[in-house]
């Protein structure tokens, strides 16, 4: 690819095709773990930071971003991690936090101890286990609907 004629822009617009493998509802660029991107001499580096240090889904993440931009024509792809500043669930995108709501996850929000259920809106919830499908959720219960849901943690 003639990285001449590619602006970072474009490669931007790439990156919010590539989903997470754990949520798959979402983009890498909706949770916000790409921090930058330098167009180089015949490639591009993308310089990433993971949700938390442990995450076992950013190895496929990194092959997920490198497999996107090398079939958009890149020839040199590159993933830089950094860890700081740490990853915080503020950098979820507003677009983000809804595609999770919608996929029944409630979004992790601010100054909100007990999240609303995504199913129907309640606010009478309750914990079931610190520990959802994922380290980075919790398992919650509407006390409404009775349906069970994934919180995303704050963080």
């Amino acid at each position: 690819m003639n990285t001449s004629t590619t602006d970072i822009a474009s490669v931007w617009t790439l990156l919010e095709t590539v989903v997470d493998p754990e949520i798959p509802v979402l983009t890498v660029a909706d949770l916000g773990i790409i921090r930058d991107v330098h167009l180089t001499e015949g490639g591009v580096e993308v310089v990433i930071t993971p949700t938390y240090s442990g995450c076992p889904a950013m190895h496929m993440i990194e092959v997920q971003i490198m497999a996107a931009l090398k079939e958009a024509g890149f020839e040199d792809v590159k993933i830089k991690t950094v860890l700081s500043p740490a990853w915080t669930t503020d950098w979820i995108t507003e677009e983000g936090m809804a595609k999770l709501e919608k996929f029944g996850i409630a979004p992790p929000r601010k100054n909100q101890e007990v999240p609303n259920c995504p199913q129907c809106g309640s606010p009478h919830t309750k914990l079931l286990s610190q520990f959802g499908s994922t380290a980075c959720k919790s398992l919650w219960q509407c006390q409404e609907c009775k349906e069970p849901f994934d919180h995303f943690k704050c963080h």
